[in-house]
């Protein structure tokens, strides 16, 4: 393992004024997305979709660190036979690989799910790494609900989000390490810090029982916020204050970055949280976006599968790369919205 390198990547995925693009949605999710915009969701129009965001230049150059890939993704070239991982490259960023196959239920545990993608993870990844990706990511879920998440499921999914980080360590791959407690549900901010605040802990114990050099790794993680369906809403001030107190308390400094996944907020609300936990100060570590929906819904809307489109599309998505950049420097002000619509 170059410890030293990994570290370079991690740092560099994290660098101030930029985040990460999650493009790696399955292709059963992107075809929900599609389907919402009146797209037939086809290999081409995948790939289509996919390339105006990777040549959107100015949004890639100055606001984007990485992207995220699906496998499908990885291996497609552009119309003009352009390998997609070289347009990204081009643009100064790093290209990814979304690992983890999927959800399955997990036995004896209702309502709850443990991701796959193990067994052949080891003779994967040197294929990733040669086809340009030097990072990676795997997501694990937890529900809250009543008795749910069972120390079975976090015990399960964590153990497996320490193997995997492991085996990209060995692979000169850095793990992005997603361990999602979903927002669906009715429980208000407390129940989601009480849960988030287990699961973290457990997650780096298995990190550290799995030998991970956490200097080589980016942790991607849930804001603490109540449930969609909660009775109770929290402001951006307190989500903000009670997502920095938590990560203080179980994400320790020698992790390079913080890259959050929106997790269902709509785009403006995952942007205001973001600038105002980073106008917080007193930091030990960098703060800033892993986006899909988020950065890619407005683009999706005005593309619309139309090519006469992709311009509009690009603005939009350079727009809110631009605007979730501003928040990784505690930048960002809701009247720059306004004057962009």
């Amino acid at each position: 393992m170059n410890l030293a390198e990994l570290n370079k990547v991690a740092k560099a995925l994290v660098a101030p004024g930029r985040g990460i693009l999650a493009a790696d949605e399955s292709t059963g999710t992107i075809k929900k997305r599609f389907d919402a915009i009146g797209v037939e969701s086809t290999a081409d129009s995948r790939r289509d979709y996919r390339e105006l965001l990777f040549r959107s230049t100015e949004a890639m150059s100055k606001y984007i660190s990485g992207v995220i890939l699906y496998d499908e993704t990885i291996w497609q070239k552009a119309k003009d036979g352009t390998p997609l991982v070289e347009l990204i490259k081009k643009t100064g960023v790093i290209p990814g690989i979304k690992v983890d196959e999927s959800t399955k239920p997990l036995p004896f545990c209702p309502g709850e799910l443990i991701t796959i993608g193990l067994d052949k993870l080891t003779d994967r990844l040197p294929k990733y790494y040669e086809q340009g990706a030097r990072f990676a990511k795997w997501r694990a879920v937890f529900n809250i609900g009543p008795h749910i998440p069972s120390f079975t499921c976090i015990l399960s999914n964590t153990h497996a989000l320490g193997r995997y980080a492991a085996l990209c360590q060995a692979a000169e791959i850095v793990p992005i390490v997603e361990p999602e407690v979903l927002m669906d549900g009715d429980h208000d901010i407390d129940r989601c810090y009480e849960v988030t605040e287990w699961v973290l802990k457990e997650t780096f114990q298995q990190l550290y029982l799995q030998r991970v050099a956490l200097e080589g790794m980016v942790l991607k993680p849930n804001m603490v916020a109540p449930g969609q369906k909660s009775a109770k809403n929290a402001s951006v001030a307190e989500v903000a204050e009670k997502t920095v107190k938590l990560l203080k308390e179980c994400v320790p400094p020698a992790v390079p970055g913080i890259a959050f996944l929106s997790g269902g907020q709509s785009d403006e609300e995952a942007t205001a949280h973001l600038d105002v936990m980073n106008r917080l100060g007193n930091l030990p570590w960098k703060l800033t976006f892993s986006y899909g929906r988020a950065l890619q819904a407005a683009p999706q809307k005005a593309w619309s599968g139309k090519s006469e489109n992709i311009a509009a599309a690009q603005r939009a998505f350079t727009h809110r790369a631009r605007m979730n950049g501003l928040a990784t420097l505690g930048e960002w002000k809701a009247d720059l919205e306004k004057k962009a619509a």
